[in-house]
């Protein structure tokens, strides 16, 4: 099996020690140089300033596999800067925040590198992207005048790192529900929303009987054997979700997108333009 995925350029590749990044086929055949973002325009643009969106990534890069290999992670950058191309052509201002206010990482070998408005956006906000918000300090200040109207989890394997056991985690989605704010995310984004559930019963995890498409557990489980992760997960995201009273709407990551109540999601970087279109145009035709 080993020299068949030499042959076809399956074997992930080895960065430096026990750290692997996808293998030769994965970056043919799933990283592309260009999105699909479609350069929308907004009839109506946001022009208040206190209703901002909170964007919360990943500093972490080492996801460690059940076989103790690190896959070289962090968040994707087409899931990160497509929806935020679209919430900031809708007028929508941005703070990025990480956990502790260290520098978000994201998934270098994704980058769309001929995509012109990706790369742009990527420079515009690399300021913050390298000196982020501490979450930690921002959920000592969220209340009902925070100047967010919502709040956007990227995907990205490193998502699924810091952010489900996270309590300032939990405070932000705590305080979405409480009040009445979006929460947006996508593919691996979504398993954040299992921080809600620390030290709640199962009764009080406030997404109960939602649904949501994500990058389904059926498809990471498929993964190693094309080499974009160096092992099976260590856990799969999905079935906690699923225990909590979550349906995840999609069987493949086809570019699907969900959206219930305030919550709105999708599967996947094929998801990402659908994504970032629909929740600019409801976050704008919503009446403040």
């Amino acid at each position: 099996m080993s020299s068949i995925k030499s042959i076809l350029g399956a074997e992930p590749k080895q960065v430096s020690g026990n750290i692997y990044s996808p293998s030769k086929l994965v970056l043919k055949l799933a990283v592309d140089k260009k999105t699909d973002y479609d350069h929308s325009v907004f009839e109506d643009k946001n022009t208040d300033r206190n209703r901002k969106i909170l964007v919360i990534g990943t500093e972490q890069t080492l996801l460690e596999m059940q076989n103790g290999k690190n896959f070289l992670t962090g968040n994707h950058p087409v899931e990160m800067f497509v929806p935020m191309l679209h919430f900031m052509k809708a007028g929508f201002e941005m703070d990025i925040a990480t956990l502790t206010g260290k520098p978000l990482k994201l998934e270098e070998w994704a980058f769309p590198e001929e995509d012109r408005e990706v790369m742009a956006i990527y420079e515009t906000f690399k300021p913050q992207i390298l000196a982020p918000l501490s979450l930690q300090e921002v959920v000592t200040k969220l209340d009902k005048n925070s100047p967010y109207t919502a709040v956007y989890i990227p995907g990205g394997h490193g998502a699924i790192i810091d952010l489900p056991t996270s309590l300032a985690v939990k405070k932000v989605i705590d305080w979405s529900v409480k009040h009445d704010k979006w929460m947006i995310s996508i593919c691996h984004g979504p398993a954040a929303f299992l921080a809600a559930a620390i030290d709640a019963s199962p009764e009080e995890f406030p997404y109960k009987g939602y649904k949501i498409a994500a990058f389904p557990d059926g498809a990471d489980k498929m993964l190693p054997l094309t080499g974009y992760i160096p092992g099976a997960m260590p856990w799969y995201f999905g079935e906690r979700l699923q225990a909590l009273g979550v349906t995840i709407v999609n069987k493949m990551p086809n570019g699907k997108v969900y959206h219930d109540r305030k919550l709105i999601t999708g599967d996947s970087p094929k998801a990402a333009n659908k994504l970032g279109k629909l929740a600019a145009t409801l976050m704008l035709s919503e009446t403040v």
